[in-house]
């Protein structure tokens, strides 16, 4: 097996690395977190140097990427800051990825070249009030008219909805056999009248955070349906594949940034004569911790070369998001504990670590959720 990059690749990390360095430093992503202001300037850098083209085709302004591109990219901007990646993901995922693959060429051609020049963003709505881990329960419903479609309905845990153009909305346009059947998604103008958007105050995520979205005799055409009527699941299931990819390399990438600030603490701060990471205590979960962030990253580019190759599982997805959730959780809250007492403070970054990777066991599918998968899978 061969671990190591393309050339192309390792120069792909510098460039993002360099670019990232300069526009998203640490003091920054603290701004903007305690601002609660989404990170616009880091997100038109990206834009202007194309990067929001990774995984299109030339055809349409991209670069034609692999997943182990997309992985490389969103690993080096979570490390940076992880909202910035999680704004970058939406719309390579629901944007481009999602047209990309069930797209007519009339949106293909409308809106494809817009992303990658990152003139316009997207969102996801699936998740409602009465259908979170059991998503295909979903009862925000699109009735047939002429010329189109009429959306009632609630959605929450829309993240992004207010700084997004669009949202990938999932409803149900019939009944079936299987809660499974008669969904179908839309792409839909974030603008249109009906849509009511309200803020929800989170823990964490606080630069862009989340949404409830209230739709309510929502008017879109019949040219906003992307795929097939009444058969929208089975391309859902393929966005989160693709969402547990970026998920988990942004996900490295943040946890990465805490561990490297513990460590430096550990060997700058200094009781009963020495350096607090000469303690066995802390070296041991210093230790830990990198353990855990080498098993993330190998477990990241395992599954983005199982996508390249056509080869990912549903079992691969779960361990993958699984792991390096549960990792990021962990190597924050090990961190907060080496700081110790300024863990605590809201002046040094590693609380918006602990904050932020609290969401990582919860959102885009539970840890226990992925353990089910993962239990299935094995015939249990």
């Amino acid at each position: 097996m061969d671990f190591s990059f393309t050339p192309d690749q390792e120069s792909l990390r510098s460039h993002i690395q360099e670019l990232l360095d300069e526009v998203c430093p640490a003091e920054y992503a603290e701004r903007c977190d305690n601002e609660a202001q989404p990170p616009r300037e880091a997100y038109a850098a990206l834009a202007r140097q194309g990067w929001f083209g990774l995984i299109l085709p030339q055809e349409y302004g991209g670069a034609g990427g692999s997943p182990i591109e997309l992985a490389i990219l969103l690993e080096e901007t979570g490390r940076h800051f992880e909202e910035l990646a999680m704004w970058l993901f939406r719309t390579l995922t629901y944007g481009g990825y999602a047209v990309l693959q069930h797209g007519t060429r009339e949106q293909k051609e409308a809106l494809l070249p817009r992303v990658a020049r990152g003139e316009i963003s997207f969102c996801f709505g699936l998740t409602e009030p009465h259908a979170g881990s059991d998503a295909a329960a979903l009862s925000t419903k699109a009735t047939a008219v002429d010329g189109g479609y009429v959306i009632n309905g609630q959605k929450v845990f829309t993240s992004g909805m207010d700084i997004s153009e669009y949202c990938l909305l999932v409803t149900r346009t019939s009944s079936g056999a299987k809660k499974q059947q008669g969904i179908t998604n839309f792409l839909v103008d974030t603008r249109l009248p009906g849509i009511e958007i309200k803020k929800i105050q989170t823990l964490g995520q606080r630069a862009i955070g989340t949404t409830q979205v209230f739709y309510t005799d929502v008017k879109v055409p019949a040219s906003a349906v992307l795929g097939q009527v009444d058969k929208g699941w089975e391309a859902v299931d393929a966005y989160l594949w693709y969402e547990r990819l970026c998920l988990s390399a942004a996900r490295t990438g943040a946890a990465t940034a805490a561990f490297e600030y513990a460590l430096a603490y550990a060997k700058s701060r200094k009781q009963f004569g020495r350096a607090i990471g000469e303690f066995q205590a802390v070296s041991h979960k210093l230790a830990d911790m990198k353990m855990m962030l080498d098993i993330s990253r190998t477990l990241v580019y395992r599954f983005a070369w199982l996508m390249s190759q056509g080869k990912a599982t549903r079992h691969d997805a779960a361990v993958v998001k699984l792991y390096t959730g549960e990792t990021y959780k962990a190597v924050s809250d090990m961190g907060l504990q080496i700081l110790g007492g300024y863990g605590y403070c809201m002046e040094y970054p590693m609380q918006r670590f602990f904050r932020d990777s609290r969401l990582a066991t919860i959102g885009a599918g539970t840890s226990e959720i992925q353990r089910n998968i993962i239990a299935r899978g094995l015939g249990l």
